[in-house]
């Protein structure tokens, strides 16, 4: 499988022009179609995703939860038991239910960089439908 340059931004979360300047660079490698469109096989995409996932530039306690999302508070809301928090971390929103007492704790309100750290016994894969 290949991707074209507005593919592979929209999965790395990143311009269009970002991941230009990275092949331009020599940090991600494409291929020229027939139509002169640069492409990116799959396999070289997910390794410099792997690459640029920052896992051990994350920082933070050690910990046995491997999926950690660094993002900015987007939304608090609190009642006088729990809070709702919501984190964009790249395209992803992750939201977190936990209680009053520890968000107030945590200082979170929007604006505020936060890592949403996440361990699941079940995680669903899905593969999107190609048009």
């Amino acid at each position: 499988m290949t991707f074209r340059i507005s593919e592979a931004a929209a999965l790395l979360g990143v311009s269009a022009d970002t991941v230009r300047r990275w092949v331009d660079a020599g940090r991600l490698s494409a291929r020229r179609d027939e139509h002169g469109h640069r492409l990116i096989p799959g396999t070289e995409l997910a390794a410099f995703a792997r690459a640029q996932s920052g896992r051990d530039e994350q920082g933070g306690s050690a910990s046995s939860a491997r999926n950690r999302f660094r993002g900015i508070v987007t939304e608090v809301v609190k009642d006088t038991v729990m809070a709702q928090v919501e984190i964009a971390a790249g395209p992803f929103r992750v939201v977190s239910l936990m209680s009053r007492q520890s968000a107030d704790d945590l200082g979170l309100e929007p604006g505020v960089v936060a890592v949403a750290v996440v361990k699941s016994t079940t995680v669903v894969v899905e593969v999107p439908e190609t048009p």
